[in-house]
């Protein structure tokens, strides 16, 4: 997919990442980004429109489709991270209802604009949905279940001609890693760049920083990669019976 002359939605807009893949898109040249963020935004590039969405919010999300007139690039990027020990229910609670919830139903939301238009989803997992930070337990089980949400719609939408794509990120410099002690974290332009190369590209699973890469090759030759294709074909072939 070449995103020139597209319409991209992409939320948790205002800031990191969100706010760096709004200006990559408007650079490479889109017709349209829809900026989605849970307080108002002002852009001075007439290409952006604000949206008021805050992923958790059923009526937010309604009034986010009715606004969105077509819709080819669907990009899942508002996300929350607190660091805990699963000690905490009510935590863990908010981290689904955020980062897979919010994820879930933005997607199925928007879905027939990206039917229509044989468009794509990308969701921002990070590398925690399959190694999992001790530190911020209930984070990294909410982004398995948006890994293995993805890799789920990615057999069942393809026969729909939308194409799904798991954003796996490592540490970027952004406000939600400040409390995150690593020696090297991408930068937010940098990540920007890579995701939308890869949704570009085609790539199922998009590695859009240095640490994330290094692990790109093993994932993409390794079993769970073999494993995932060929689930798929039993849903094919299940659902083709």
């Amino acid at each position: 997919m070449d995103i020139t002359g597209k319409a991209v939605l992409v939320t948790g807009a205002n800031r990191g990442i969100g706010k760096a893949l709004v200006e990559e898109a408007l650079r490479r040249g889109v017709a349209r980004v829809y900026a989605g963020t849970r307080r108002p935004l002002s852009h001075p590039d007439g290409r952006v429109v604000p949206v008021t969405l805050d992923v958790t919010d059923a009526a937010h999300i309604r009034a986010a489709v009715e606004r969105v007139d077509t819709l080819d690039v669907l990009v899942n990027n508002a996300g929350v991270l607190e660091f805990d020990d699963l000690a905490d229910r009510e935590l863990l609670d908010r981290m689904l209802a955020v980062n897979f919830y919010g994820v879930r139903d933005v997607t199925m939301a928007f879905l027939p604009k990206l039917v229509e238009g044989g468009g794509a989803v990308a969701s921002n997992i990070s590398v925690n949905g399959f190694v999992a930070l001790p530190l911020s337990a209930s984070y990294s089980i909410s982004k398995a279940a948006v890994l293995a949400m993805s890799q789920s719609l990615r057999a069942i939408l393809a026969s729909r001609g939308v194409s799904v794509h798991s954003i796996l990120t490592g540490p970027v410099d952004t406000d939600m890693t400040a409390g995150l002690e690593i020696a090297e974290k991408a930068s937010p332009e940098l990540v920007a760049r890579n995701i939308l190369d890869g949704i570009e590209e085609g790539a199922e699973d998009i590695f859009p920083d240095p640490l994330s890469q290094g692990l790109a090759d093993d994932w993409r030759a390794g079993l769970h990669k073999a494993l995932e294709r060929q689930f798929a074909s039993v849903y094919e072939a299940a659902t083709r019976g």
